[in-house]
C-alpha cells in the first residue's frame, strides 16, 4: 500500500490509495464516519486503469484519517483475540 496525499486543505483531505481494493476502502471510510468526519467517500474511477482515492472532510481530516486507521487495528486485534478463544471451545 502506498499513500499520497492530492489535497490538502484546512477542513479536506484527498489520498490515493495504491495497491489497496473496495475492501481497504470501505472500512476505512466507514471508520472515518465513527472518528466524526462530515464526509467520507472513496472512488475509483476505473478498476483497471486508475487508483482509488480517500475524500475525508472534518475539523481536522489528518486525525480522523489518522483515527479510522486505529480502529481498523483495534478491530482486528479484538477478532483476532475472540477468535482464538472461539478455536479452544
Amino acid at each position: 500500500m502506498e499513500l499520497s496525499a492530492i489535497e490538502k486543505g484546512k477542513e479536506k483531505l484527498r489520498v490515493v490509495v495504491r495497491g489497496e481494493t473496495h475492501t481497504m476502502l470501505n472500512l476505512i471510510r466507514e471508520n472515518t464516519w465513527k472518528a466524526g468526519a462530515r464526509q467520507s467517500s472513496y472512488i475509483i474511477q476505473h478498476p483497471y486503469i486508475s487508483q482509488p482515492e480517500i475524500i475525508v472532510r472534518s475539523k481536522n481530516p489528518s486525525k480522523t484519517l489518522r483515527d479510522s486507521a486505529q480502529m481498523v487495528i483495534d478491530d482486528s486485534r479484538d477478532f483476532s483475540v475472540a477468535f482464538k478463544r472461539a478455536m479452544k471451545k
